[in-house]
């Protein structure tokens, strides 16, 4: 048996949700698990600090996913072990590395900054809909009614991998079509496709992180040392593909004593100057000691 660990590196970069890539955008990066270090993490850290030249903030493992694909290409068993990572797409110098790509080019029906995106009523309903109609009294359009907020339903941000998964089962994402089939003539295939599982596993790195930034602070990992409000509220709906409300969320900056302000004002941009803030990492041990959880919420 082989054993893979993949990593979905999450960076937000001019507020846009960035992920890293290789193999021209087709694969998660992935390397074999070592025995010369303690633990997976550590050698996860190891290799991706190596490949990036960055050090990792927050690292949580996700999952542990069995791919068929793989292990017929290794004549083994193979397993893949994920985990979700967040670091900086830009170097020391601010250049940009290559390989990031937008996390919105696998998963266009995800961003609903500017609303619902056109995808969802124009090809998604309509192909999910005729998917339906092919199972007399099941509960197929319930399914995706719930998952994909249509009909009045509520659109849920961290059903990314629930969604996934319907498209797959119905047919409307390549990787459906793998094991030498072909897709329908004429069939919808939704979004850039990934080698082996890294879809599904991508889908489910992005589904923690837009539940994490609920309650943990993990967003400030992908902040730099100083930061203004709006930059800060602009990398959070990038992850979550929503919009906010400016007061409510500024509002909710503020109860939670998340930041403080450095002095500092931010002269770009053609705008009025912003003041600067940091994060108050005191606010971990603050809060650990009290026991309380740290919500970042929509408002």
């Amino acid at each position: 048996m082989q054993a893979d660990l993949v990593a979905v590196l999450v960076a937000v970069t001019a507020g846009q949700p960035r992920i890293l890539t290789t193999q021209a955008g087709e694969t998660l990066p992935a390397g074999p698990f070592t025995a010369n270090h303690r633990s997976l993490q550590a050698s996860l850290r190891a290799w991706v600090e190596t490949q990036t030249h960055h050090p990792l903030g927050f690292v949580e493992q996700l999952y542990t996913f069995a791919d068929g694909d793989r292990s017929q290409e290794l004549g083994m068993r193979a397993i893949s072990i994920s985990y979700l990572a967040l670091t900086r797409e830009l170097d020391d110098a601010g250049q940009a590395q290559p390989g990031w790509q937008d996390w919105y080019r696998y998963f266009p029906w995800e961003d609903w900054r500017s609303g619902a995106p056109e995808i969802l009523d124009q090809r998604i309903a309509p192909a999910l809909q005729a998917w339906s109609a092919q199972a007399a009294a099941s509960a197929r359009w319930e399914r995706a009614r719930v998952s994909f907020g249509l009909e009045g339903s509520d659109w849920n941000e961290e059903l990314v991998l629930q969604r996934y998964e319907l498209l797959f089962e119905a047919g409307l994402v390549a990787e459906a079509w793998r094991d030498g089939r072909a897709a329908p003539t004429g069939q919808t295939l939704l979004g850039t496709a990934m080698r082996n599982d890294h879809r599904r596993i991508l889908a489910t790195g992005m589904a923690r992180l837009r539940a994490k930034i609920k309650y943990r602070p993990v967003v400030f990992e992908l902040m730099a040392d100083s930061f203004s409000l709006l930059q800060l509220q602009q990398t959070v709906e990038a992850l979550a593909g929503r919009s906010l409300h400016k007061q409510n969320f500024r509002r909710l900056i503020e109860q939670q004593a998340l930041v403080e302000e450095t002095g500092e004002i931010s002269s770009q941009g053609a705008g009025r100057p912003a003041k600067l803030f940091r994060f108050r990492r005191n606010v971990l041990v603050e809060r650990a000691l009290a026991g309380n959880k740290l919500p970042l919420a929509r408002g």
